[in-house]
């Protein structure tokens, strides 16, 4: 068959239409939803794009990561203060660079990476649940640093986001009117959202299908095997702790600025367990996995606040009832366990399940070399 006729074929699929359909409801909810279903789509783009990075690192590297907040944290604040101006804030003196809005967003990811990469020689010689020990202690001595360095972080009340800007666009609430319809910051924010989560899943997709992708697996399945066969496995393992750690840096640059204030708080253990949940329950070791388990436990307390009024067994927070935070880890934790009881694969792959050995198989076919 030819080129045009594969292509052709291609294009004429169900799943192509489907694609097609969701890309155009995807660019034009902006004009048709209020501000509170954008906020939520952005914190789904922001966790789904977190999501990816520790998929790399935990579903097709077999790392255990439960440090995964810091570094979501570490690109928020290294936004806010390479970003801000020096200004005074709840009695902190504030330190801010003031660089551009889009330098201070690719500077602080990189910042994440590198924060990942002083940590990278310990993730290369630790597996299972040493290493999740190690990440975890990251969390504390990030929460330490969140509330104690008022100058850097705002303390306890944290500090404000300064606005993204990028090729003349101020992504803040500044009113455009596009199409008859006020674009706001949420509004803004959604495209911009939307175009970081295409391209981290794209190189995501590619790392994984790609050679990259059947080293990590192989060091996944049969570790000692790999090194044999000359996979690096110590650097395998150090540089996907690194890419794991700038896409987490990317998703707490997307939350800053969609939140608009950071707070140190936030940042904690309960937030790293949340980004194990979504990987789970998605699907380890796929992007699409990670997008839909991001969807999942990022949207349902959303939906639950939005609909307590009219749900059973849920009010409103502070009324002395179910809040709907609690009700979603109730919802999303049932999920886990039925996850890995019944769904090994998660909901993108509801009869798969990662053959120990696969991946080997293909690395050595494909003759990875050190």
């Amino acid at each position: 068959m030819t080129v045009p006729g594969v292509l052709g074929a291609r294009l004429r699929q169900p799943r192509t239409y489907a694609w097609t359909a969701g890309s155009v409801l995807l660019l034009a909810f902006p004009f048709y939803l209020d501000r509170f279903w954008l906020q939520a789509g952005l914190f789904a783009m922001a966790a789904a794009i977190g999501a990816i990075g520790l998929n790399l690192l935990t579903g097709a590297t077999g790392q255990l990561s439960m440090g995964h907040a810091f570094f979501l944290a570490v690109g928020a604040y290294g936004y806010c203060v390479l970003a801000g101006d020096g200004t005074t804030e709840n009695g902190h003196d504030l330190t801010g660079l003031g660089l551009p809005g889009w330098l201070a967003a690719v500077l602080a990811v990189l910042l994440a990476g590198a924060a990942g990469g002083l940590f990278s020689p310990i993730a290369s010689r630790l597996r299972g649940a040493y290493l999740g020990i190690a990440t975890l202690a990251l969390i504390f001595v990030g929460q330490h640093v969140l509330f104690n360095a008022g100058s850097l972080t705002g303390g306890f009340n944290g500090r404000a986001v300064p606005p993204l800007s990028l090729f003349g666009i101020d992504f803040d609430d500044t009113e455009v009117v596009v199409a008859a319809v006020p674009f706001h910051s949420s509004e803004k924010l959604w495209y911009a959202g939307l175009l970081a989560l295409l391209l981290s899943g794209v190189f995501a997709r590619g790392v994984l299908r790609g050679r990259p992708g059947r080293a990590l697996n192989a060091v996944r399945d049969h570790r000692i095997a790999a090194g044999v066969m000359g996979v690096p496995v110590a650097r395998y393992r150090a540089a996907v702790f690194v890419l794991s750690s700038m896409y987490a840096g990317l998703a707490g640059v997307l939350l800053a600025l969609v939140f608009q204030r950071t707070v140190p708080e936030y940042f904690g253990m309960v937030l790293s367990l949340e980004y194990l949940a979504m990987i789970v329950i998605g699907g380890l070791g796929t992007v699409a996995g990670a997008v839909v388990g991001a969807a999942f436990v990022s949207l349902l307390p959303q939906v639950l606040t939005h609909y307590s009024d009219s749900l059973p067994l849920v009010s409103a927070p502070g009324t002395g009832g179910l809040a709907p935070g609690e009700a979603s880890r109730y919802l999303y934790g049932a999920a886990v366990v039925a996850v890995v009881l019944f769904l090994p694969g998660g909901l993108t792959r509801p009869g798969g399940t990662v053959r120990a050995g696969g991946a080997l198989a293909r690395a050595k076919t494909s003759g990875e070399k050190k």
